[in-house]
């Protein structure tokens, strides 16, 4: 699955189709924001009550899910199930690869309370012809990657700071 092309459309649809509650996340979050970085990986904070993981571990055998590891560039297999992600903890982190391309399930993200607290600012948009989806405000995005505090999101604090300023000032606000 490590040679599979990226295509966010597919990913996004199967999630929709499955009717999972989540809120986008992370680089593509931004971008959908107007943000000019490039990401190569779907960020979704997913809501985590018994009936959502059912319905997320639907999508995810639906895309073919593999835990993502640089050891194995298939992705190793794993036990998609409610009972599994559900027994995973509200800190987890699941990197998957999909057979259209990366996906990272974040149940609390960096910074905030998980899919209840990023949904309150979360603003709907279109992601792909018929997908209607959440996703985390700019500011939400920004309050998530500084608390990570990686590498990547250092680098992009800036350029995203600048964004939310230059909406802000276009809006009004």
């Amino acid at each position: 699955m490590a040679e599979e092309p990226f295509d966010p459309a597919v990913m996004l649809a199967a999630l929709h189709d499955a009717n999972v509650r989540f809120v986008l996340i992370g680089g593509m979050a931004a971008v959908l924001h107007g943000d000019v970085g490039v990401t190569l990986d779907i960020d979704i904070a997913p809501a985590n009550d018994a009936d959502n993981l059912i319905r997320l571990a639907t999508a995810l055998r639906a895309l073919d899910a593999r835990i993502r590891t640089d050891d194995v560039p298939q992705g190793l297999p794993f036990d998609c199930s409610a009972g599994f992600l559900r027994n995973l903890g509200p800190d987890a982190i699941l990197n998957l690869t999909t057979r259209s391309g990366a996906l990272d399930v974040s149940f609390t993200p960096a910074g905030t309370g998980g899919y209840q607290d990023l949904k309150r600012d979360a603003v709907t948009m279109d992601a792909a012809e018929g997908v209607t989806i959440l996703v985390a405000s700019l500011a939400d995005v920004i309050r998530s990657k500084s608390a990570a505090d990686r590498e990547k999101d250092r680098r992009a604090l800036p350029r995203l700071q600048e964004l939310l300023e230059r909406i802000s000032e276009e809006s009004g606000d």
